[in-house]
């Protein structure tokens, strides 16, 4: 390097002209730096330009916001590259460049990549959609979608918080969605009353219950669900016979999924206060002990103490047997017995 330049020193060639250059120029930096700002501004421009009409094509709004950062993303990347020309990078060098990030990234942001890839096949198969009201079974969160984006999922839940969930990982669960083609849902109670309650009154007190509550769907033409279609007032019916007492099983329609825990604890009391003033009773666990003449002695343990270990009735001894007592007399003989035997 030392004889390069004193060669060039020698054969009169100007020392600036041959060093490159290592930094560029103010002005450079300075129109770099407006560059970056006006493809910022223009990005922002071009969403707001052709958003309305990505929107009325499409149809599905996390498509649309997907569209919308890929063609801000565009815009920024078209700047970044004018910018790097302006500070002297050539292509070689982005080429490069990229090359060198896509190793980077296939080695280190793999899990990135991942859930990259699963976003766009959330996008496709379009299990939810934005404001849909869904549930994530393996963790019991249930709120709406807030939004969707490549990487992840943003649920907005019913106690007022936010969850982000990588597409990765949503992709892998049971999502259960409420909103996917009707927001009516479907809810069951179960009970069971005793074998001497009035079984019609049962019913009938049941589905009246339902019907006063707020939230419930009343009446009105069936609800299709593909090719079955159901009741939309309330139904009670005969479940089983059980051990305990009859199993009836109450459904209803509820007019908005996330009031499900409300309208059927609404539900439930209206039932209890209906049955209450009605001759229908709630069945409890009844065991009945029949005892004959065949039936021994047995201990019990109360609170884990042991059972006293007296004398048992077999092994009491044997009174004598006074005039005029019967074989079938058992134990002490009673004040009127013993007035006569004393006579």
């Amino acid at each position: 390097m030392y004889g390069v330049l004193q060669d060039e020193t020698a054969t009169g060639a100007d020392p600036e002209e041959t060093l490159p250059i290592g930094f560029p120029e103010p002005d450079e930096i300075g129109l770099a730096l407006l560059v970056l700002v006006i493809g910022w501004v223009l990005s922002k421009l071009v969403v707001r330009l052709v958003g309305r009409t990505v929107a009325q094509r499409i149809e599905r709004p996390s498509v649309t916001r997907a569209v919308l950062r890929g063609i801000r993303a565009s815009v920024l990347f078209v700047a970044l590259a004018v910018v790097a020309s302006i500070l002297g990078v050539s292509e070689e060098n982005i080429f490069l460049s990229v090359g060198v990030i896509s190793a980077v990234i296939a080695v280190v942001l793999a899990p990135l990549v991942g859930s990259l890839i699963n976003g766009f096949f959330v996008l496709a198969d379009r299990p939810y959609e934005i404001g849909d009201m869904i549930e994530i079974v393996d963790e019991g969160h249930r709120g709406f979608v807030e939004d969707i984006t490549i990487r992840y999922t943003k649920i907005f839940t019913l106690e007022n918080t936010f969850i982000v969930i990588p597409n990765s990982e949503i992709q892998q669960r049971d999502v259960v969605n409420y909103s996917a083609e009707d927001e009516r849902t479907r809810i069951s109670i179960r009970f069971e009353i005793t074998y001497e309650s009035d079984l019609e009154a049962a019913t009938k007190h049941a589905q009246r219950a339902a019907r006063n509550v707020d939230d419930v769907i009343t009446g009105g033409p069936d609800i299709r669900i593909g090719s079955a279609r159901y009741a939309a007032a309330p139904v009670c019916t005969v479940d089983e016979y059980a051990d305990d007492g009859i199993a009836l099983v109450l459904y209803f329609w509820i007019k908005h999924p996330y009031k499900q825990s409300l309208a059927k604890s609404r539900v439930q009391r209206a039932i209890g206060n209906r049955f209450a003033d009605a001759d229908v009773e709630f069945a409890y666990p009844r065991r009945h002990h029949v005892f004959d003449e065949t039936s021994g002695v047995a201990r019990m343990a109360v609170d884990g103490r042991e059972p006293d270990r007296g004398p048992s009735l077999e092994s009491e001894p044997r009174r004598p047997r006074a005039d005029g007592e019967t074989n079938g007399s058992i134990g002490a003989s009673t004040g009127e017995e013993s007035t006569e035997s004393g006579e």
